[in-house]
């Protein structure tokens, strides 16, 4: 029988990829764990068991609850900017606003969880937030708020707070995470996904069109 020759580049892929996965059945299962129980309540031993893992492996990959909070943080702070990370004061913002409410609306729907756990997060006072709250969050903010001035310098926006705008789309979206208790006892029956089609295109209705713009896409 011919013997099969696994190369150092193989090796390496192949510990990459089990490393991959790994950290994301971690990450999901800690999201689930945090959700439930809120950092104090939350086991490590339950996120390992949920995570079909040895708390060895949790170990490995994290020294401690803390860290591996501050990583799921992390991990829902990031999901979120890339939506909105690579504007430019050339874009349309019709269009570049419209897709940032749609992939709002689809976190809120297929993960809500991560929506939760960073609400719970603001709503203690964001103690494993403020770092991040400091720094980072500052920086990419203030770059989006540049360029919505740039568009209204170039006369494609209403003259509005940048800021206030970004706050409204965030409540606006991500009420359908935090609050989908609320919206269901209004509907009397579970949200479907038609009901978070119609949300981003009422959404996208009332803030275009509040920012003097107009875009096909949200009719």
């Amino acid at each position: 029988m011919k013997k099969i020759k696994v190369t150092n580049e193989a090796l390496v892929s192949r510990q990459q990829k089990a490393r991959t996965l790994n950290i994301s059945k971690i990450l999901e299962a800690a999201a689930q764990e945090f959700k439930q129980y809120g950092f104090n309540g939350a086991s490590i031993s339950r996120i390992a068991e949920t995570a079909k893992l040895p708390r060895t492996n949790i170990h490995y990959y994290f020294e401690n609850k803390l860290a591996l909070y501050g990583a799921v943080l992390t991990h829902i702070t990031d999901l979120w900017n890339n939506a909105f990370s690579d504007i430019k004061s050339t874009d349309d913002p019709s269009e570049t606003i419209a897709n940032y409410i749609d992939a709002k609306i689809e976190y809120s729907r297929i993960n809500p969880t991560a929506s939760i756990i960073f609400a719970s997060e603001i709503l203690h006072g964001a103690p494993h937030l403020s770092e991040y709250l400091n720094t980072d969050f500052k920086l990419w903010i203030a770059d989006k708020a540049k360029v919505i001035e740039s568009w209204q310098l170039q006369g494609k926006i209403d003259v509005i707070s940048p800021y206030h705008l970004l706050f409204t789309i965030w409540g606006a979206t991500q009420y359908y995470a935090n609050s989908a208790v609320e919206i269901e006892a209004a509907f009397n029956r579970e949200l479907s996904y038609d009901d978070f089609e119609q949300a981003k295109k009422t959404i996208k209705h009332i803030i275009l069109k509040g920012c003097g713009m107009t875009y096909k896409g949200y009719v």
